[in-house]
């Protein structure tokens, strides 16, 4: 290969997690940073090294500060429950900022757990010297006022962002395309903006990010293609048993098994793709409180990069796999979906809960990029400030002034009910 050929490794990370390991910083520093030790015996020191984070793995950060609630047992308890032990923050949101209350919950602590999510991602990435996929987590858009970070009112995005082993920022995506939980009946996120997807070149690659559903749809990997993309990153949480059947929309009632679905995302990018050269899907597993997340990371391909024939269960095998994270079994497809409900929350089966954690690796090489370093968004600038240690955070309105909106909006209510 040409001397100016880029030499890399990619790790992929695939963690279990607990409704307890975000229920205090120090307990989401030590989940986050056993997911960089898991990855440390795969990363080389002869070259860089890309490690790729989940999806979502900073949305339970909502929990912080509230022990008891892992013990309600169920999402919508445990978010009832905290709005109302919030209330003097979350109402006055709701009212002036026209969110509904999960948005408003999760806003109420943005300031703080955006903080921790960036300067814990930072710190890692620092520590052990790698470029830094941190995952994504629901996250407000931000702009700089002097010194000072300043929300764009009632947005709440599921954002990833990118990291240089200086802990420097590389760039910010948004999810555009949002399953249903993630809509106004469940986590009441704001989509992304197509236009928006950019790829970022470094030395592990040209790269573009595509959450989860986005890595699934034809107008994402065609942005992201048209701009050069090489790498794929598709951080997930998948919210459901791996063997169950998937319908989404358009078609929702189109179902099929979760794995053969699976097949249409970073596997067709890098099969078929133009530009698309190689894709790092790394997959959270298990139960936080009622909710199911399972499925198998994956690190895909050309075909002639990976001629051994593999796939995920419940499908048949192919080339493009260069790795691939078992399931908990193999087996006959009914066996499988049973264990699949036997795995699942709340099943009082003796294996609820059993999946199996892996870190996958692959060493990569591409030729030098080709491609522009995209301008920066303000959103991008202002958290580039943040965490260079540059910017204060925002100031919080004391608390008689946020009393006084609880009350005029309780007012407003009352009014309204008349």
């Amino acid at each position: 290969m040409a001397s100016g050929d880029r030499h890399f490794r990619v790790v992929a990370v695939q963690p279990k997690w607990h409704a307890e390991d975000f229920i205090s910083a120090a307990a989401f520093r030590r989940w986050m940073r056993a997911q960089l030790e898991q990855a440390r015996p795969h990363m080389r020191p002869d070259r860089p090294t890309l490690v790729v984070l989940t999806e979502l793995n900073g949305l339970p950060l909502v929990l912080r500060g509230s022990p008891w609630a892992p013990r309600l047992r169920t999402f919508e308890r445990a978010a009832a429950a905290l709005f109302a032990t919030r209330l003097v923050r979350t109402l006055p949101l709701m009212l002036r900022e026209r969110t509904g209350p999960v948005r408003a919950l999760q806003l109420a602590g943005s300031e703080e757990n955006t903080r921790l999510y960036l300067e814990t991602c930072r710190d890692l990435a620092r520590e052990y010297g790698v470029y830094l996929c941190c995952g994504s987590t629901p996250m407000p858009r931000y702009v700089r006022r002097g010194r000072s970070l300043s929300r764009e009112p009632g947005v709440l995005t599921n954002q990833t962002v990118l990291l240089d082993p200086s802990g420097n920022l590389i760039g910010v995506t948004d999810k555009v395309h949002l399953t249903p939980d993630e809509q106004g009946d469940g986590v009441d996120l704001t989509p992304g903006r197509l236009n928006e997807l950019r790829v970022f070149p470094t030395p592990v690659g040209d790269l573009g990010v595509a959450i989860s559903l986005d890595a699934f749809r034809a107008d994402v990997i065609e942005r992201l293609e048209a701009q050069g993309c090489t790498v794929l990153l598709q951080p997930d949480a998948n919210g459901a048993p791996w063997t169950s059947l998937e319908g989404l929309p358009p078609d929702p009632q189109q179902v099929r098994d979760q794995p053969v679905a699976w097949l249409e995302s970073s596997w067709t990018a890098t099969t078929s793709g133009r530009n698309i050269r190689y894709a790092v899907n790394p997959m959270v597993v298990g139960n936080l409180l009622d909710l199911t997340f399972d499925g198998q990371s994956a690190i895909t391909g050309r075909p002639e990069d990976a001629p051994e024939p593999r796939s995920y269960v419940l499908t048949s095998p192919r080339p493009g796999f260069l790795a691939l994270a078992p399931w908990v079994e193999e087996g006959p497809p009914e066996q499988l979906r049973q264990t699949g409900l036997d795995l699942a929350a709340h099943s009082g089966h003796p294996r609820e809960n059993t999946y199996r954690t892996d870190v996958l690796f692959a060493d990569l090489s591409l030729p030098a990029s080709t491609c522009p370093v995209p301008p920066r968004t303000p959103h991008e600038e202002a958290l580039d400030e943040l965490l260079r240690g540059r910017i204060q955070s925002s100031r919080r309105a004391p608390s008689w002034i946020m009393l006084g909106t609880l009350m005029l909006g309780l007012l407003r209510l009352i009014r309204q009910k008349r």
